[in-house]
């Protein structure tokens, strides 16, 4: 059995799980590989580790994989499969889940993306060591409002901080009630009223058909110009067009980013050069504790189908 484990951007596969206890040959690879390079690369492998999203597995590609048994992703949602075509191969897709006590990872960058911005932390860093002092006056979080598209879990979590704080938070997502907003210890408004009164606005929704380009621009128009949007879930939530525009043009004071359409993001994108931004590597979910969970999962998951008994099956 000859195994692939992709995107090991960091190198830190090999030592977070009992690879060996697989009796396979197991290849990691830590450089991205780019889409048409991937049928040629992995032809040889039965069973293929993906690292959530990083790399795309469309039907073209599953096609052009015939060896390819098992794919296994880490995570249990991977919108970057083709499960139908998986199916129709006869290969089995599991899923690897991490760390539960390590959910609250995203949250905390959403939080270190907002208070960097609001506290104009990497400007005045940046000026220290030019050897300058006090270029800015950062304003205070207490009684400001944040606004927070998507309640869920990790809503939830940032939406917490945002009231211990002494933040205002308010909450809007197409399927959320009063009940539910209440519930969370945020208060229900309309989408405009969000975007057109929040002091900062973070995104924790999962990207669907439906939730694509929710954040559009008419809304994000009606932004304050002092206003900040953080987005740590899916780049394809937001029109990033019209984000970058505003941003070009200073209509609103910033952005924290850790997603985007294209990842890795290549050394020479647009939004790399774009004022106003703060830019992660999509580290919402880069913990050591994380990805050894991930990992073990993975073995698991080898383990029971090579013994005819696969679990955790996404397709």
């Amino acid at each position: 059995m000859r195994i692939a484990v992709l995107d090991d951007y960091l190198n830190v596969a090999p030592d977070m799980a009992k690879w060996d206890s697989l009796n396979a040959e197991v290849s990691f690879f830590s450089e991205y590989i780019q889409p048409a390079e991937m049928a040629k690369t992995l032809a040889a492998f039965d069973v293929i580790v993906a690292m959530r999203e990083r790399s795309a597995f469309p039907a073209t590609l599953i096609k052009a994989l015939p060896n390819l048994r098992l794919l296994v992703t880490t995570g249990m949602r991977n919108s970057s499969v083709d499960m139908v075509a998986c199916r129709d191969q006869g290969v089995d897709v599991c899923g690897a889940p991490g760390d539960p006590k390590s959910t609250g990872a995203t949250a905390e960058l959403a939080w270190s993306l907002l208070l960097a911005l609001f506290k104009q932390i990497p400007k005045e860093a940046a000026n220290m060591q030019q050897g300058l002092w006090q270029t800015t006056m950062p304003p205070t979080l207490e009684a400001k409002r944040l606004g927070l598209v998507g309640a869920g879990h990790l809503g939830q979590c940032v939406g917490r901080v945002g009231l211990a704080f002494g933040m205002e938070v308010v909450a809007w997502s197409p399927n959320l009630t009063e009940e539910r907003a209440a519930k969370a210890g945020v208060k229900l408004v309309s989408k405009q009223e969000l975007f057109a009164t929040s002091d900062a606005i973070s995104v924790h929704m999962v990207l669907s058909d439906r939730s694509r380009g929710v954040v559009d621009a008419p809304s994000m128009q009606t932004m304050k110009s002092t206003a900040y949007l953080i987005n740590t879930s899916r780049a394809g939530l937001i029109d990033q067009a019209a984000l970058q525009k505003l941003l070009i043009e200073g209509k609103i004071a910033g952005a924290g980013l850790d997603v985007y359409d294209a990842e890795p993001l290549s050394a020479t994108d647009a939004w790399r050069t774009t004022p106003r931004t703060l830019l992660t590597p999509h580290l919402g979910y880069v913990t050591p504790e994380n990805f050894a969970v991930f990992y073990s999962n993975v073995v698991a998951d080898i383990q029971a189908w090579a013994a005819g008994s696969p679990i955790r099956v996404l397709n």
